[in-house]
């Protein structure tokens, strides 16, 4: 199952389409540039604050149109759309940076990627017309990146950010935007035309958890606004008449939900800017899948006189550790100089322990880690550093200040936070507990495994349902079996949004790259934190463009015009 795959054209595209895909002009969908326009385009601007003009009014623009409340994504408005993303695309080629120093050039790709991601969005992946999920309204907790992961529709409802009990002001304000659920849903049963099986399939599921949470906040909320109460009850309604809608539908759905290997590329290069193709990920999932496996055993083997770790088992054990944990860590950090610890980062951290569940069985992978050691997982919490970063120090740059569009930051959010794990483990943290050495070999083996699973998806060569059997069978000890909810979410999750289930793996590696590199260039000179401290300093962007400020060396594929 896990040979060598050619490359082919997508499932998705039929033939002609991908015929005059190839043909179009290369400067469209180029990255920046350091020679101004792309080819037949006479450059008009070489102010940087042009670039922050065309930005402002590029994000205004991506929003769809509002009517009555409700954004359009009907098949005229998106096509409306996809007509006008070429004059900013050519508005941006006009804008010559020859002259630019490389961080104000760093941030001409930046806007590039981003309409490079919403021309994917109309040429490919679709989602307001293959994936039901993209209409889930409701988010009732925080993400730990600085966006929503995977495709979101606008006017999306972050009920976490109110404070409760509601005011009267924030009671209203909420009832009109959950009132608008029942006719974004009663849009999509007209916009949801293409035929992808496993997508479907899971949007149904999808609009069950809405509805769960609808129900969830009409609990909290009672009585607090008549209006309120309404709104939530007809959402549930309208969520559960969704479902019903796509679960009697989906005997008709039996297209493939992945983006084609070769599209799959293009979103790569000139979205994300990964310089690896599809089949060399693929390749290096397997390997570090292996690596880690081979490395578990080896500890396991070093470690066999040792008796079981146990599972924390109880609220007070669970508050105690957890915040040993997080102690532990900040002082780690600190004290072997690992980075700058800023003010604010132990309080970004503890505030995100949690609170013990209690459990006869498996918790969920991630909990069935941490339960044995929190301190493994209180590493890849640097994600809550880097949202405290942006809350406390928002960037000087006002293209870098705000989150990407499209997870663009996910190979330096996810890169970092995955390696910080076997990192710190090299770096001596866990060396007075060596069984929490397995636990990352652990998490190793099953970022490596589900990744595999999300980029055959993509390749669409395995279903869902396929890939979840493989990630759970891979993943070690049993701690993620494949009737679980984390191994379903996580691998419908991947299948929206093509890239992610590497980027922690892939991104991973583009740091150490880069820390070669630095380190290379630094000779004696070099040292960690200081490592740390620039690349914190670059922002949340992609790290081939944080690689590219750092050395002021290009990366090839931000060389030439895109492929």
């Amino acid at each position: 199952m896990l040979r060598t795959l050619a490359f082919r054209t997508s499932a998705l595209l039929p033939a002609a389409l991908v015929a005059a895909v190839a043909l179009l002009p290369l400067a469209a969908c180029a990255p920046g540039g350091t020679s101004g326009g792309g080819a037949g385009t006479a450059p008009t601007s070489t102010s940087y604050e042009d670039l922050v003009t065309l930005f402002k009014d590029w994000r205004d623009f991506e929003k769809p149109e509002l009517v009555e409340g409700v954004y359009d994504y009907t098949a005229p408005a998106m096509a409306a759309q996809q007509r006008e993303l070429a004059d900013y695309q050519a508005r941006l080629a006009a804008i010559d940076t020859s002259g630019w120093p490389i961080a104000q050039q760093v941030d001409h790709y930046v806007v590039s990627t981003e309409m490079n991601g919403l021309d994917f969005y109309h040429r490919v992946s679709q989602p307001w017309a293959r994936n039901p999920a993209f209409y889930v309204s409701i988010f009732s907790a925080e993400s730990d990146v600085p966006a929503h992961e995977g495709p979101v529709i606008h006017g999306w409802i972050d009920t976490w950010t109110y404070d409760y009990p509601l005011s009267p002001e924030s009671a209203a304000e909420l009832a009109t935007r959950i009132g608008t659920i029942p006719s974004v849903l009663e849009q999509a049963q007209g916009n949801l035309v293409e035929d992808a099986a496993d997508l479907w399939r899971m949007g149904i599921g999808a609009f069950e958890g809405q509805s769960a949470a609808l129900g969830r906040l009409a609990e909290r909320v009672a009585g607090t606004s008549a209006d309120l109460d309404a709104a939530i009850q007809e959402a549930i309604t309208a969520s559960d008449e969704f479902a019903a809608w796509l679960e009697a539908e989906l005997p008709s759905k039996t297209g493939p939900s992945g983006v084609g290997a070769d599209n799959y590329d293009w979103y790569m290069r000139n979205v994300h800017l990964v310089p690896y193709t599809w089949n060399e990920q693929l390749t290096m999932m397997r390997r570090e899948l292996a690596r880690s496996i081979a490395l578990l055993k080896l500890e396991e083997h070093r470690n066999r006189e040792l008796p079981e770790q146990e599972r924390i088992a109880s609220a007070e054990d669970y508050d105690r550790l957890f915040n040993e944990a997080v102690t532990e860590y900040m002082e780690f950090l600190e004290g072997e100089d690992v980075y700058s610890v800023r003010e604010y980062d132990d309080f970004a951290l503890r505030e995100r322990i949690g609170r013990f569940s209690p459990a006869e069985g498996l918790r969920g992978f991630f909990s069935e880690v941490s339960y044995r050691d929190p301190l493994t997982m209180r590493t890849h919490g640097h994600h809550w550093f880097d949202l405290a970063m942006m809350e406390n120090e928002p960037h000087a740059s006002e293209i870098r200040r705000v989150p990407l569009l499209y997870n663009i930051w996910d190979s330096r959010a996810e890169g970092m936070a995955t390696g910080l794990e076997e990192w710190m483990m090299h770096a001596g943290l866990f060396d007075d507990s060596p069984q929490s050495r397995e636990l990352i070999w652990i998490l190793v083996a099953q970022r490596a495994a589900r990744a595999i699973g999300g980029l055959m998806m993509h390749g669409n060569e395995w279903t869902i349902q396929e890939a979840v059997d493989f990630a759970a069978e891979w993943t070690p000890r049993g701690y993620m079996p494949a009737d679980t909810s984390t191994v379903w979410s996580e691998q419908h999750f991947y299948l929206t949004q093509p890239g992610y289930a590497t980027s922690y793996l892939v991104g991973k590696q583009m740091i150490e790259q880069l820390m070669a590199e630095r380190a290379l260039q630094l000779g004696d000179e070099f040292t960690l934190e200081g490592f740390m401290d620039e690349l914190h300093a670059t922002g949340l962007i992609p790290m081939s463009l944080i690689t590219w400020e750092l050395t002021g060396n290009k990366p090839e594929i931000l060389e030439g015009d895109a492929q």
